[in-house]
């Protein structure tokens, strides 16, 4: 589509609407701007777009913004079951967002990247081997990761390569897919939002309903979820796992020395680095990096791309990062994990005695095998927010562990509480399980708080 004269309708005036704004205006677009929040709360963004000729529509979403209007395109946070966006589909007026736009205009070559959980680390990696090997122009990192890469559109070239992380809620209105697409896993996640998991798997499998036979797609070969989407492929196959993929089959695996290996269709081995390089904790994080290693190889990247990326690399924010050392104590901040079976993911990191904080707001996903793990696993649970008595309730009384259960209503009492609890030689691990939106504005709130109650301590 071609944007000059057009009535485009945003919905959101977050990251996304506002970065879309910028550029659909700059290509001509007539644009509304369309917020359920007061005047008053949007300031910020109203003065960062001052200079564009925008219509603003905020405190509520009337229906009447769909007369004349020639593109609907809803920000990520914006459920499709809005009335907005179903009067919009009933008229048959065409849904995109700022993702889907990029995707058709990017001049260059894109590798995107979902998943239940390991998006972001997955796509640091990437970014990080893409700037270490790409030889003919710039790397890009955006997307759901924080930068909408709509944003840079204007100053990409053809010989660059833009790195992309997509989520679900980005996906489900997509009909364009990047050259290079993986999908990390295919777990519990967002059912508050899709209500299925067949809702939540078909919005993943977008990224790969669209590819062409020139194009490539990475999968997880020991994850059912995303392995159970290579019926979508539709060009070449690579994977991703810890044991050594089957004859004829190309990707990366961990040999039995410890090397992360790429192993061609054709039988060939290729060692890429030595496990004992990665600095991350948990298994998880050796999946993320055999991954990562396969979408670069995808890519065109050279394998020496892929140690350089790897090799001291510890971490992004608020994904198993260490805090502090306090009295003996480790404190860890996982607040990006927003499902139980990301919780789980964190508590198998550790054989440190575990101090777990968990709750927040729960998104009706289940907590049965997250309690069992707690009940092996955690020597003190505390739990907070508005899901604490649903996790207390699913942890119960089964099990020799956790030794002690605490209640609290905020996230600040429960720092609290774990110094009270912890003994030199834990870890207090924040790993909520539950998003943030019961106390919080997101995740990196949460984590950015946690991080100043736990230097404060004393």
């Amino acid at each position: 589509m071609t944007y000059a004269n057009r009535n485009v309708l945003i919905i959101g005036a977050g990251r996304q609407g506002q970065a879309l704004a910028r550029y659909l205006s700059r290509q001509g677009a007539r644009v509304t701007l369309n917020d359920r929040r007061p005047p008053e709360a949007l300031e910020a963004a109203r003065r960062a777009l001052a200079e564009l000729p925008l219509r603003w529509e905020t405190g509520g979403h009337p229906l009447a913004l769909l007369d004349d209007c020639d593109l609907v395109c809803p920000s990520g946070g914006v459920p499709l079951d809005l009335p907005l966006v179903q009067e919009a589909v009933r008229r048959g007026i065409p849904l995109s967002n700022d993702s889907q736009i990029f995707l058709e205009a990017a001049p260059c070559k894109v590798v995107g990247i979902t998943g239940s959980a390991g998006k972001t680390t997955t796509t640091t990696l990437v970014g990080r081997m893409g700037r270490a090997g790409w030889q003919t122009g710039r790397v890009w990192v955006g997307g759901n990761i924080g930068n909408p890469l709509i944003a840079d559109m204007e100053a990409m070239q053809p010989g660059d390569l833009a790195v992309v992380e997509l989520s679900s809620f980005q996906l489900e209105v997509m009909t364009r897919s990047p050259q290079v697409a993986a999908v990390l896993n295919v777990t519990p996640n967002h059912l508050d939002r899709h209500g299925t998991m067949e809702a939540y798997t078909a919005a993943k499998a977008r990224i790969l309903d669209f590819q062409t036979p020139q194009d490539v797609a990475v999968l997880n070969r020991e994850e059912p979820g995303s392995r159970g989407l290579a019926g979508h492929t539709r060009g070449r196959l690579l994977t991703f796992g810890e044991r050594q993929p089957p004859q004829g089959e190309a990707g990366t695996w961990l040999s039995p020395e410890g090397w992360l290996t790429f192993q061609g269709a054709e039988g060939s081995q290729r060692r890429l680095l030595p496990q004992s390089l990665i600095r991350l904790r948990g298994r998880h994080n050796l999946d993320n990096c055999l991954a990562a290693a396969a979408i670069a190889l995808a890519a065109g990247l050279p394998p020496e791309a892929v140690r350089a990326g790897i090799e001291n690399f510890t971490g992004v924010p608020h994904r198993l990062e260490l805090v502090r050392t306090w009295r003996g104590v480790a404190w860890y901040n996982d607040s990006i994990a927003t499902a139980p079976e990301r919780a789980m993911a964190a508590i198998r990191s550790f054989d440190e005695p575990l101090v777990l904080l968990a709750g927040g707001r729960d998104k009706k996903l289940p907590w049965d095998d997250f309690a069992a793990l707690v009940r092996q696993r955690v020597d003190h649970l505390i739990v907070f927010g508005e899901a604490a008595d649903l996790i207390a309730r699913a942890v119960g009384r089964g099990g020799e562990r956790p030794y002690t259960l605490h209640r609290c209503e905020r996230l600040h009492e429960a720092v609290e509480q774990a110094a009270a609890v912890a003994e030199a030689g834990d870890v207090v691990l924040l790993s909520p399980g539950g998003t943030s939106f019961d106390e919080f504005r997101d995740f990196a709130e949460r984590g950015e708080k946690f991080r100043a109650w736990v230097q404060a301590l004393a």
